[in-house]
């Protein structure tokens, strides 16, 4: 079993301006990738042949999209962090460049395809927000890469925030074989902020922020991951039960997913680790945590 093949620390994947760059150049990986950028009034462009899904993690950014010769500039406000609430997004057809402009940290998901889906511009207002789970198992979702609000070839795209003590990614669930309506074959990167808490984390120093998350094998494949994981960090999910994310004591932790895969349906069906799926029953009359959700400090 190998954990360095699929775990990946701040910096480790990076190649030219980008900080993380994951595609198919890694052994193994087909359907998703991701590359994060940290950007000071400079650019950086994204080419055809996949589609793109741009957000915002922190700042603005102006997005040039080149449509087979047809320019076309959008405007992204995004947010001061990933958790001040949702950010609006720019998802980019397959057949267009995007060059993205701006200062502060910016996420494009992508997936290969040959399918063409229009470009769309998504307001952070139109993003569903999600909060799943209950007590200590609160979390909040922003599903703007989603089926249910995003019209896209292939990939998945969704970001959870777990704050401090609170369990993500829980029950552990995998998704690695095609069982039409129970279970889909889907890939999944993790891409991972830690921040000190809102309440109570004024003296800690944000470089120390973490979190864990925790990967093991299935049937499908072998895979062990244990590790503390960090703002910058990323963790490949190709096969296997993975979670929790767990966000320590005095730290809030975020994750942006991009999942997709061989299956002809683009859904997320899941199948829980049987030992563990009667945890979601305990979560009946649990209050959901209080603290929840977040949103800019500004509206707080």
């Amino acid at each position: 079993m190998s954990t360095t093949r699929w775990f990946h620390k701040r910096g480790e994947l990076a190649r030219g301006d980008w900080q993380t760059v994951i595609d198919g150049e890694i052994d193994g990986w087909a359907h998703t990738g991701l590359r994060v950028a940290e950007l000071d009034g400079t650019s950086v462009e994204v080419e055809a042949g996949v589609e793109k899904l741009i957000v915002p993690l922190a700042g603005s950014f102006a997005v040039v999209v080149d449509e087979q010769g047809e320019e076309r500039e959008y405007t992204l406000a995004g947010r001061r962090s990933v958790f001040d609430g949702p950010t609006d997004v720019l998802y980019v057809s397959t057949v267009a460049v995007a060059r993205i402009t701006g200062t502060g940290r910016v996420a494009v998901a992508t997936s290969p395809t040959a399918d063409d889906v229009p470009t769309r511009y998504l307001s952070a207002e139109e993003s569903p927000l999600e909060l799943r789970g209950s007590g200590a198992s609160s979390r909040q979702v922003h599903n703007f890469g989603t089926p249910q609000a995003l019209d896209a070839a292939r990939f998945i795209v969704c970001e959870v925030i777990t704050p401090s003590q609170n369990w993500s990614s829980y029950p552990p669930h995998k998704h690695d074989e095609h069982k039409p309506g129970h279970e889909s074959r889907l890939e999944e990167i993790y891409y991972f902020e830690s921040a000190p808490t809102r309440v109570g984390g004024e003296k800690a120093r944000p470089e120390a922020a973490f979190g864990m998350f925790s990967t093991y094998s299935s049937p499908a494949g072998e895979i062990e991951i244990d590790a503390q994981v960090r703002t910058g960090d990323v963790a490949l999910v190709p096969y296997g039960y993975h979670g929790p994310a767990v966000a320590a004591p005095g730290y809030d932790l975020y994750y942006l997913n991009v999942m997709a895969g061989p299956d002809a349906e683009r859904v997320w069906n899941i199948s829980d680790d049987p030992d563990h799926a009667w945890v979601r029953e305990s979560w009946e009359g649990q209050p959901f945590d209080e603290r929840l959700p977040y949103e800019s400090e500004n509206e707080a």
